[in-house]
């Protein structure tokens, strides 16, 4: 009888288009294990009935248990009462699993109410440990949608969502000794690995960016037959909706495919904005790749970059030129032979036929180009050790994979206001910032400088932002300035870019009650690499590694304990394409890419930073390249000869994050002269050394390479006696 109604449920179910994707064959199904389940809604333990393999056994929560239609439907089932802390009850299951049984708990204990993971009871893993029984991840994805789940007027609900269950490959369950005294940890390793199954169900590695969009788009641009939410706003105010965003994506991407050749490189030097949105997603739409220009760095810089990657026309606002004082960088730009496009101008151009176009093609949902895979979607530029700006790429992929390793992290929706003053020239800015809350359904408000504390404190007041992304620098001026009741409406905030100080995250959560919790990355992981979030989370640390990024600790001469953290996944980029080889794109080596931060990571995976190798300074969060500024500086005195020595290096700063200090034996070296030589030669403020030092030798290494580690040491300790001095 039971196979039979499992039958008949199972015919129901496919009907309404469910499936059962299993990971393994099923002749490796063990003889007792436990299945463990997000829980999306009421349905799951019919639906885990119906298409599970073997005959397990349903430890049902009492909020479960008390569904009449539940225990109607599973009549036949072999179900228990289960609370998830009561050790009689665990000691139940234990005894059920030991006797070579399978066995289905649910982790979470309730049934969500955002749509992803909750708290995770310790349950399943010592049920897992004592019974020395594998794990058995199930994923349920799609009931969220429906009627039977928590999560209306965060989801749009509808009759009849699809629904897909995956099941897992059996993982061994043996917890390390560490944790047998740390009962609170057996949860999280149960989080990590509903975590990675959340990733991998989510992730589709061949699809691009735009038909990404589209997707999400046709799941939340309606609640009902009229209503249409808006999603997106900027200073403007003039908030747009999904069709919105779409149509005018589909007009500029028409109008620059016409002007432009397949997989050509087209810079965009817009701040944030719905227009920077629309011509981002515009060029990707029909396969042209954004360069994302970085208008703080200098012309110098920009026209650097405009070379490296080949660049032939500059799309930007007359508006924003004006505004910055920036005609000088047009100019410069122009007399390189690079086209310059006013989005103003283009305005005029835009008819009634190429609207109408661009909304035939919304309603019918089309594509222009579905697969996005390893083909370029953005250039980005960071910093070179060679003092040179240097493009990543960063492919379709590489992003969406992010984007759903973040979401595995911290679940969004439409009750959700993103604030988002990160600049999306940045990786931060416009992965985490802008594509993330667009592409899971969140709104958004994209405001175009970071700088302006007061405002952004009022406006994050006005419009009920819930979730901030941003850096110390920027969260300490806030913190600052704002109102006790400004920010009462955050849910999480994270801080990358640079390392969050104890001051500012004590400050926030006296003075504003809300924790900060830190994300770490690189523009070449596009850039998320580990974050704390409200599950697990330690102060000093940067959390734990995302989903489905391998990573090995490769050792750095002279540190005992720890060593170079080097990564590999999904997010990481294509590879640069450096400025003496413009246009051509250089892999990495294996696909792995070395961090240049000496890390340790204890014994549950959280991530500390110790020390950075790379020759680059973090200030404001932003990236200076060091070796830069000491080419720069020996430029500026290269009429005094080669005998002189200079060292850069960086230090801490309490409000910058970190500060450039120059040593040297040369005594007439004087900031009023290297702030003129930044200045005449169109480079950035930020490279201007903000302390000089004087000494009569430099530590150097027997090859007479500067030896910066010990140069560090004795500035600090300088620093150190001057500060005591005072």
């Amino acid at each position: 009888m039971r196979d039979f109604i499992r039958f008949c449920l199972r015919v129901f179910f496919y009907i309404f288009k469910t499936r059962c994707v299993i990971q393994f064959n099923l002749k490796n199904l063990p003889a007792k294990g436990v299945y463990v389940s997000n829980h999306v809604s009421y349905l799951d333990p019919v639906l885990l009935f119906a298409f599970l393999p073997g005959n397990p056994v349903f430890a049902l929560n009492g909020h479960l248990y008390r569904q009449r239609l539940i225990r109607f439907l599973m009549k036949s089932a072999d179900t228990i009462l289960f609370n998830p802390i009561e050790p009689g009850d665990i000691k139940n299951l234990i005894t059920k699993v030991d006797s070579g049984r399978l066995c289905v708990i649910f982790a979470e204990g309730r049934v969500t109410e955002d749509g992803g993971l909750m708290k995770i009871y310790e349950a399943p893993g010592l049920l897992a440990d004592k019974s020395k029984a594998p794990i058995i991840p199930v994923w349920i994805s799609g009931p969220q949608y429906g009627y039977f789940s928590k999560t209306k007027g965060k989801l749009p609900h509808r009759p009849l969502p699809k629904m897909k269950i995956t099941i897992g490959k059996p993982r061994a369950f043996k917890l390390k000794d560490e944790l047998r005294r740390q009962r609170d940890h057996i949860s999280n390793e149960v989080y990590m690995i509903l975590r990675e199954m959340c990733f991998e169900v989510n992730y589709n590695p061949n699809i691009s960016l735009f038909a990404q969009l589209m997707k999400t788009a046709k799941i939340h641009s309606k609640y009902n037959f009229i209503k249409r939410p808006k999603f997106v706003e900027d200073i403007a105010r003039q908030p747009n909706s999904y069709k919105d965003i779409l149509i005018k994506s589909f007009v500029l991407g028409r109008y620059f495919k016409k002007c432009t050749t397949h997989e050509e490189a087209v810079a965009l030097l817009i701040p944030n904005s719905i227009a920077a949105v629309c011509t981002f997603f515009g060029l990707i739409a029909y396969e042209r790749i954004p360069v994302m220009l970085n208008f703080s760095v200098g012309a110098q810089n920009m026209l650097s970059m405009c070379k490296t990657a080949c660049v032939k026309k500059v799309i930007t606002s007359l508006k924003f030129i004006k505004t910055a004082k920036m005609e000088s960088v047009v100019e410069i730009l122009e007399a390189n032979g690079i086209e310059v496009i006013y989005l103003e101008s283009l305005a005029k151009k835009i008819t009634l036929c190429n609207k109408i176009g661009a909304f035939l093609r919304y309603k019918i949902k089309r594509v222009p180009h579905k697969d996005g895979g390893n083909k370029k979607a953005v250039i980005l530029f960071t910093s070179g050790s060679e003092g040179a700006p240097k493009a990543v790429v960063l492919s379709h992929a590489n992003i969406i994979s992010n984007i759903k390793q973040i979401s595995a992290l911290e679940t969004i929706n439409i009750t959700d206001t993103v604030f988002n003053a990160l600049p999306m020239f940045h990786s931060f800015g416009l992965t985490v910032g802008t594509i993330f809350p667009l592409l899971e359904g969140a709104k958004l408000f994209l405001y175009p400088s970071p700088l302006h504390y007061r405002i952004i404190s009022e406006i994050v007041y006005e419009i009920g932002a819930t979730i901030m992304f941003g850096t110390d620098t920027f969260f300490r001026g806030y913190g600052k300035i704002a109102h006790p009741f400004d920010f009462h409406n955050i849910r999480f905030m994270f801080g990358g870019a640079e390392a969050i100080k104890p001051d500012t995250r004590n400050m926030w959560m006296e003075r504003l009650g809300i924790r900060v919790m830190e994300a770490y990355g690189a523009t070449e992981c596009s850039p998320v690499i580990s974050a704390n979030n409200r599950i697990f989370n330690r102060f000093g640390s940067i959390g734990k590694l995302l989903p489905a990024i391998k990573y090995k600790i490769e050792p750095v001469d002279g540190i005992e304990k720890g060593g170079e953290l080097v990564v590999k996944g999904p997010n990481i980029m294509l590879g640069y394409i450096m400025s003496e080889n413009p246009g051509v794109l250089v892999p990495l080596d294996g696909g792995w890419y070395h961090t240049g931060d000496v890390v340790d990571i204890d014994e549950i995976g959280f991530v500390y930073i110790k020390d950075r190798i790379k020759r680059f300074a973090k200030i404001g969060g932003e990236m200076v390249s060091l070796n830069a500024v000491q080419e720069m500086v020996c430029k500026a005195y290269e009429w005094m000869g080669a005998d002189f020595q200079y060292g850069v290096v960086s230090v801490p700063h309490e409000s910058k994050g970190e500060q450039i200090v120059l040593v040297s034996n040369n005594k007439q070296v004087s900031q009023n002269v290297l702030h003129d030589y930044i200045k005449n030669n169109g480079m950035s403020e930020l490279f201007l050394p903000r302390v000089i030092l004087y000494r009569d030798s430099l530590p150097v290494f027997a090859t007479g390479k500067m030896d910066n580690v010990s140069l560090k040491k004795i500035v600090l300790d300088e620093l150190s006696q001057n500060i005591a001095a005072q």
